[in-house]
C-alpha cells in the first residue's frame, strides 16, 4: 500500500510538471531546438536554417575543447551566454530603450602592439548593417595600463576614452574601484556597432610606455563583480563578457490580427525596434500566438486580499468587485503620503533644532573665546584701529578641507596652523589655538588689536579671526619659507645658507618694522618678544615680524609698561628681568641678540659652549674684549673682503647690548645705520668702543626664567626651535 501510494503521488508531481512544461507559452519555431547547452534560442535566433530569421540570428552550437557545449554567432564570432526578451510586464506606455532584448556574448581584449603574443587579439569588432548594438547602460570602456590614453575609434565625431597612470602611489585604493591608478573607465556612447581603440601615451605621443596596455568592453555587471581581482593575468582570458542589444526593424513574418495587435507591441529606439508582448501576457512575440495571457489569480502578490476573490481576465484580472486594486491603490497611497508627511515634519523640526543648538553653541564659544571683550575693544573710541575681519566656521573649514591633517603647517604648544585657501583664491595660514584659559583672553585679544593697528611691509598681516568655534581660529597671510631661526640654526637641505648681503638686508628690514612700531605707528607699540624664531620669511627672503602675543601698546607720552617677566631666554633685557619695567630699549637689547645671531650664526642659549658663555650676549662680549671676533664668526663669511661692515655691525650690536638701556641707540637710529651699511656708505668702526662689557653690565643670566603664555603667546622657555607665533 504504501509503495503504490508513493508511485501515485510521483506520477502525479510528474504529470503535474509535463502539464506545466506544456503550458509554457513557445519561444522557438515548431520543430525547432530550443536549447544549445546551457543556453535557451529563442525566435528569432536558431539553429537550422528554417529557425531562424536571418543569417545575423543563426547560432552554431558545437562542442568545445573541454567537451561542453557551446552556442556561438558566426555573424560576428562570438561566443553566445544568453539571450533574454524584454521584460513582458511592463506597461503599456513605459517602453524605453532599457526594456531592448539583450544577447550577451564573449568578446575579444583589445591590446597594444607591444604585449606578448600570446595574449588577447589586438583585432577590433565590426558588426555594421547588422542588428546587434553595443549596450550604453550594460556595458562599459575599460582601460588598464600605465601612461595610457586608450580611445575608441570608428565613432565620429564622439571621442571616447580615459586616462590611466602609475606615477604614484595612492593613499587609498584607487585600483580597487578602477578611478585612474593602473585602471580606467568610462561609459559607451549609445547605437554603436563598430569597436576599436587607439592607444596613445598621456604627453600626446605614441604607445611610448614599455609595459603592456589592454582596452576592452566589458558588462557591467561582471566587471563590477570582479573589479578587486583584475590584474594582467586575469586579462590573459582574451574574452570577457559583453552585453548587446539586438532589434528586428523589418520584421514581416507575421500577419498580425486585430487579437495580436493588443498582445503584442512595438517600441522604437534611436537605432531600431523591437517587438515584446503587451502587459499580462509572456512568451515570444515573434512567433504566430506566441504571446499568452498570464494568469495573474495564481501569484500571491495579485492585489485580492483574498486569492479566492481573483478572476483572470484576458491580459488581466480583478477581484470580483470586493477589495479591487484601485482601493488598495488608494489606502496604499494615502498610508504612504500620511507616512512621509510625517517624516517630513520630523525631519524639520530635527533641522530647526539642530540649527538653533548650533547658533546657541557658537554664541557661547563667541562669549568664552573673548568676542565681547573684542567687540568692545574694537567699537572703543579709544582704540583708533582697523576692524579685522570676524570669518564664520564654515568659510574656514571649508578653506582647510575641514581642518585635513594634510593641511598643517606646523604645530606647537599654543596651537596647530593650517594651510588655507579663502573663497577668493588667496592662500593664508589658520592658526588652530587651544583652549583659552579665561584668565588670559585679555591677553588674546590684545594680539588681535595690536596687528590691526599694524600696517607694513615687514610685519605679518592678520586678515581676521573666528570666535565662534570651540577653539578661537585667527586668519594671517600666508608666509611660505619658514623662519629665520630655521634658516641660522637648522641643517636641512630646506634652508640653504644665507648669505652676509641676504643677512644685512634681513637685519635692515626687522631693524625697519621695529622702527615703525616704536615711532610711526598710531600708538606706539612694544613687541615684547623679539627673537629670531619669530623673524619669519616670505617667498622672497623677506623678514616678517610676528607674534604679538606679548605686546603692548602706550601712551605717546608713556615711557615703559611695568609687567611679569614675559620673554625667551637669550633674548631677555637683563634691566628688564631686574626692574619689571619694558622699554623700547628692552626689544633693543633683543634685536642685539639676533644681530649677534646673524654675524655668529649660533643660538642665543647652547651648553656646547663654556660655562661662561652659554648665553650667546656673553660669549659674544667676551670675545671682543679678547679680540677675537673674526674666530667665532659664521664660516660663511668669516673671511669676507671688507671686514670693516663686519666691525661695524658687530659695535652696532654691542651697543644694543648695553647693561644700561639708556646708553642703548633707538630703533630709528640702528635702522638708519644699517641702512647706510647697506648702501655702501662704510662707516668706519670706532675701535675704541669694543671695549669690553664686563660681567656686571650683562646681567645675572644664568638665574632667568619666564612666564607661561597664553594660546596667542609663542614665547618657550626652552633653547630648541618651537614652533612661534604663526610659523610657517
Amino acid at each position: 500500500m504504501g509503495v503504490q501510494f508513493a508511485m501515485r503521488i510521483t506520477f502525479l508531481l510528474l504529470l503535474s510538471c509535463g502539464l506545466s512544461e506544456a503550458a509554457a507559452p513557445p519561444m522557438a519555431k515548431p520543430g525547432c531546438t530550443y536549447l544549445c547547452g546551457n543556453v535557451s534560442i529563442p525566435y528569432p535566433f536558431g539553429i537550422r536554417a528554417d529557425c531562424y530569421f536571418n543569417d545575423w540570428f543563426k547560432i552554431n552550437c558545437s562542442t568545445g575543447n573541454d567537451s561542453s557545449v557551446r552556442a556561438f554567432l558566426p555573424s560576428i564570432d562570438m561566443e553566445v551566454l544568453e539571450i533574454k526578451f524584454p521584460d513582458p510586464n511592463n506597461d503599456d506606455d513605459s517602453f524605453s530603450s532599457l526594456e531592448l532584448g539583450i544577447v550577451r556574448v564573449k568578446m575579444p581584449i583589445i591590446i597594444s602592439s607591444n604585449c606578448t603574443s600570446t595574449g588577447p587579439s589586438n583585432g577590433g569588432v565590426n558588426m555594421k548593417r547588422g542588428p546587434f548594438y553595443f549596450s550604453s547602460y550594460r556595458n562599459k570602456f575599460i582601460s588598464v595600463g600605465c601612461n595610457n590614453m586608450a580611445v575608441m575609434t570608428g565613432i565620429d565625431p564622439m571621442l571616447v576614452g580615459c586616462n590611466s597612470d602609475c606615477n604614484s602611489e595612492p593613499k587609498i585604493d584607487k585600483e580597487a574601484n578602477c578611478s585612474g591608478f593602473k585602471c580606467c573607465q568610462t561609459t559607451v556612447p549609445s547605437g554603436i556597432q563598430v569597436f576599436n581603440v587607439s592607444f596613445k601615451s598621456k604627453d600626446g605621443k605614441n604607445n611610448g610606455s614599455e609595459k603592456c596596455k589592454y582596452a576592452f568592453l566589458a558588462e557591467k555587471e561582471w566587471f563590477e563583480s570582479d573589479i578587486t581581482n583584475l590584474s594582467y593575468e586575469m586579462l590573459l582570458l582574451e574574452r570577457v563578457p559583453v552585453v548587446l542589444d539586438w532589434t528586428v526593424s523589418n520584421f514581416t513574418d507575421i500577419n498580425f490580427t486585430k487579437a495580436d495587435r493588443r498582445k503584442v507591441r512595438r517600441g522604437s529606439t534611436d537605432y531600431g525596434a523591437v517587438y515584446y508582448c503587451g502587459y499580462g501576457y509572456e512568451g515570444n512575440p515573434y512567433l504566430n500566438t506566441g504571446c499568452q495571457d498570464i494568469n495573474e489569480c495564481e501569484k500571491d502578490n495579485n492585489g485580492c486580499l483574498n486569492k479566492s476573490d481573483c478572476v483572470n481576465m484576458e491580459g488581466s484580472y480583478n477581484c470580483d468587485g470586493r477589495k479591487t486594486r484601485t482601493k488598495i491603490a488608494i489606502i496604499v497611497i494615502c498610508t504612504s503620503f500620511g507616512v512621509l508627511f510625517l517624516l517630513l515634519v520630523t525631519w524639520w523640526l530635527y533641522k530647526v533644532i539642530k540649527k538653533r543648538n548650533k547658533i546657541q553653541l557658537k554664541q557661547k564659544f563667541f562669549k568664552r573665546n573673548g568676542g565681547l571683550l573684542l567687540q568692545q575693544q574694537l567699537f572703543s573710541k579709544e582704540n583708533n584701529v582697523q576692524k579685522a575681519k570676524l570669518f564664520n566656521s564654515k568659510e574656514l573649514e571649508n578653506a582647510t578641507d575641514h581642518f585635513n591633517e594634510n593641511r598643517i603647517l606646523g604645530k606647537g604648544g599654543q596651537g596647530t596652523v593650517y594651510k588655507g585657501m579663502l573663497t577668493d583664491g588667496r592662500i593664508v595660514a589658520i592658526k588652530k589655538c587651544n583652549i583659552v584659559d579665561e584668565g588670559n583672553l585679555e591677553q588674546f585679544i590684545n594680539e588681535i588689536i595690536i596687528l590691526s593697528q599694524i600696517n607694513h611691509r615687514n610685519v605679518v598681516k592678520l586678515l581676521g579671526c573666528c570666535l565662534e568655534t570651540e577653539v578661537p581660529l585667527l586668519v594671517y597671510e600666508f608666509i611660505p619659507n619658514g623662519t629665520l631661526f630655521q634658516y641660522l640654526h637648522d641643517e636641512n637641505e630646506d634652508f640653504p645658507l644665507l648669505t652676509w648681503d641676504a643677512r644685512l638686508r634681513i637685519a635692515t628690514e626687522i631693524a625697519g618694522a621695529l622702527s615703525y612700531l616704536h615711532s610711526a605707528a598710531s600708538l606706539p607699540i612694544y613687541h615684547r618678544d623679539i627673537k629670531s624664531a619669530n623673524i619669519l620669511l616670505d617667498d622672497k627672503y623677506r623678514a616678517k615680524i610676528a607674534d604679538f602675543g606679548t605686546s603692548r601698546s602706550i601712551a605717546i607720552d608713556q615711557t615703559h609698561v611695568t609687567t611679569l617677566i614675559y620673554g625667551t631666554f637669550g633674548y631677555l633685557d637683563p634691566e628688564y628681568f631686574q626692574t619689571n619695567q619694558f622699554t623700547e630699549k628692552s626689544d633693543v637689547y633683543s634685536f642685539g641678540v639676533v644681530l649677534v645671531e646673524l654675524l655668529i650664526g649660533e643660538k642665543p642659549v647652547s651648553s656646547t659652549r663654556s660655562q661662561e658663555g652659554q648665553n650667546l650676549s656673553t660669549y659674544f662680549i667676551q670675545s671682543l674684549k679678547e679680540n677675537r671676533l673674526f674666530d667665532i664668526l659664521d664660516t660663511q663669511f668669516s673671511k669676507v673682503g671688507n671686514k670693516d661692515e663686519i666691525m661695524t655691525i658687530a659695535n652696532l650690536a654691542k651697543r644694543c647690548l648695553h647693561f644700561n638701556g639708556k646708553k642703548r641707540p633707538k630703533m630709528t637710529e640702528i635702522m638708519m645705520e644699517l641702512e647706510g651699511v647697506q648702501k655702501n656708505s662704510r662707516v668706519q668702526p670706532n675701535f675704541e668702543e669694543l671695549e669690553y662689557v664686563g660681567n656686571e653690565e650683562m646681567g645675572p643670566w644664568n638665574d632667568v626664567s619666564v612666564s607661561k603664555r597664553s594660546c596667542s603667546e609663542s614665547g618657550t622657555t626652552s633653547t630648541s626651535n618651537v614652533l612661534p607665533f604663526l610659523s610657517i
